[in-house]
């Protein structure tokens, strides 16, 4: 082990030991530990017990665990705290700037238990109701997990937009390139990523032109493509020529089973490709189900949604009023907005109890009478109870527009007990949608192990639609059940689970998925009008 390497045993062994709140007299020593360690030159693996020993702050029982490093690679203290823990906790303490006291708070108030659960929290504003937290710091923190969810082996696509479109446009502004297109996973906008892919037809020496960039590191160059990273995200670069591009742009952005077939020549454009598969031309982003032996429906687009629903308010955990969300959404070119705060069990978020709903309600009923052209519904986002029960009795249910149905608490099920509690929420007479129907975070959690057709099935036999969630973080429901649920005559809300103004942009995001999905605008519940969408609602 190298000495940066027996430090950071040193590091984490304190963090842990402070989560745990023990004697801080040997937190610091572990934590003095780490910063000599860490400085040193000499490698410890080159000097005797007793020269280890000897060093400053170190001692006879931290020179015994050194030496348990150097011999194992393993120290059976620190393997024995990281036993207590999650090892998504474990993974936090090591993201720079966020310690063990926030974490502890975050896990043991929130129920977070890795760094993707803890983002998605603070989008939902849960962290400023924290003990030492505020917006302030709810934004550094939140910066601090997007650099280092971007920068794990996998990221997620909401993090590599920005990023990816940058480094395009320095490709295509070197004098050696002529032609240039992302490929791959990126171009088909898969929510997970591990590399950003990049087509270059070039003229002239690229390489040279990359070495001498900001934010471009090239790590190898072989005579078909280059490695490297850009922002510290990997990239792989492959080359060809003016002749063979649209070949190649065809052929690397996949799916395998779509472009295997190809005759090897050269094409004039991608739609030659498809012209000679014999089968219609498909958009980057849909192309996963296009070897399946069908054609895709006229695919929605995002201009087709008219409504946004699944949003919240300062009534619950948001960010902005009601006023606020709305003007947003009309300013967007929406038509209508669906308040859904939370409901009242939901003590961590806030939720809305019967005696604050009629407030709420005034609230909307006056941004209806000073909005024109825009209609603001009366909706909840209803928690599914462990028992299959919703959080309101059935008479308050009733005086709402629309219920959307969600599992928030209790998540860790078994796969009859989850499928079974989210059909008994299905049944329900008030439930209109099920809202992000596994739960699941994108490099998070994986979410409930659900019977999803069950689910999907017990959904078309009581009228419920099921929601896309949106934010890039869930994608939930998954594009692959999509065809299956619209061959059973489910509806899907493409809903951005908004808690902030700005949130409501990710429907950009659950445009995406659902053409992925091959959804069209007759199967999407909220490209319906206002009026179309409360009569659908009313079974």
């Amino acid at each position: 082990m190298t000495n940066k390497e027996i430090a950071a045993s040193f590091n984490l062994l304190a963090k842990l030991m402070e989560l745990e709140n023990e004697n801080p007299f040997k937190i610091r020593s572990y934590q003095n530990a780490y910063g000599l360690l860490n400085k040193m030159g000499t490698p410890l693996s080159e000097m005797s017990e007793e020269e280890i020993k000897s060093l400053k702050g170190v001692g006879k029982a931290i020179a015994g665990k050194i030496g348990e490093l150097l011999e194992t690679g393993k120290m059976s203290t620190l393997e024995r705290y990281k036993a207590n823990v999650p090892d998504g906790i474990i993974e936090m303490l090591q993201i720079k700037g966020l310690g063990p006291k926030k974490i502890k708070l975050a896990w043991d108030q929130l129920g977070v238990e890795n760094a993707t659960e803890l983002l998605y929290a603070c989008n939902e504003n849960r962290l400023i109701e924290l003990s030492g937290f505020g917006k302030k710091t709810q934004h550094e923190v939140k910066k601090q997990l997007e650099f280092f969810l971007r920068n794990r082996s996998n990221f997620l696509y909401v993090n590599a937009e920005v990023i990816s479109k940058a480094f395009l446009e320095v490709l295509s502004g070197l004098s050696s390139t002529t032609r240039v297109s992302m490929v791959g996973d990126l171009r088909r906008k898969e929510p997970i990523l591990n590399k950003l892919e990049f087509l270059v037809s070039f003229s002239s020496d690229i390489q040279s032109e990359l070495k001498g960039l900001e934010g471009i590191k090239v790590e190898s160059s072989e005579s078909e493509k280059i490695l490297g990273t850009y922002q510290e995200i990997p990239f792989v670069i492959y080359k060809t020529n003016d002749e063979s591009f649209a070949r190649e742009l065809f052929r690397l952005t996949g799916p395998e089973s779509l472009v295997e077939p190809l005759p090897d020549e050269n094409y004039q454009s991608e739609e030659d490709c498809f012209d000679v598969l014999k089968i219609p031309f498909i958009p980057p982003e849909a192309r996963n189900l296009a070897s399946e032996g069908s054609n895709p429906p006229s695919l929605i687009e995002a201009n087709d949604i008219k409504g946004v629903i699944h949003t919240h308010t300062t009534w619950s955990d948001g960010v902005n009023s009601v006023m606020e969300m709305a003007t947003y959404s009309q300013n967007r070119g929406y038509d209508y907005l669906g308040i859904t705060d939370h409901s009242k069990i939901a003590v961590y978020a806030n939720g809305v109890s019967e005696e604050s709903l009629p407030l709420q309600w005034a609230d909307i009923d006056k941004v209806n009478e000073e909005l024109t052209d825009f209609k603001v519904l009366k909706g909840t986002e209803c928690d599914i109870l462990n028992d299959g029960t919703l959080d309101y009795d059935d008479e308050t249910l009733g005086k709402f527009d629309f219920v959307i149905s969600s599992v928030h608490t209790n998540i860790k099920m078994d796969e009859k007990k989850a499928t079974d509690r989210i059909i008994t929420a299905v049944e329900h007479p008030a439930t209109n949608i099920l809202g992000h129907p596994t739960g699941r975070l994108l490099l998070g959690r994986n979410g409930y192990p659900l019977d999803i057709r069950k689910v999907i099935e017990a959904c078309a036999a009581n009228k419920v639609a099921i929601e896309l969630n949106a934010s890039p973080y869930r994608l939930d429901l998954d594009w692959k059940w999509i065809r299956y649920a619209r061959e059973k005559g489910v509806m899907i809300s493409i809903n951005p689970d908004a808690h902030a103004q700005e949130a409501i942009d990710y429907i950009g995001f659950g445009v995406i998925i659902a053409r992925k999905g091959w959804l069209d605008r007759e199967g999407c519940l909220n490209s319906l009008s206002a009026d179309q969408f409360l009569e659908w609602c009313r079974k």
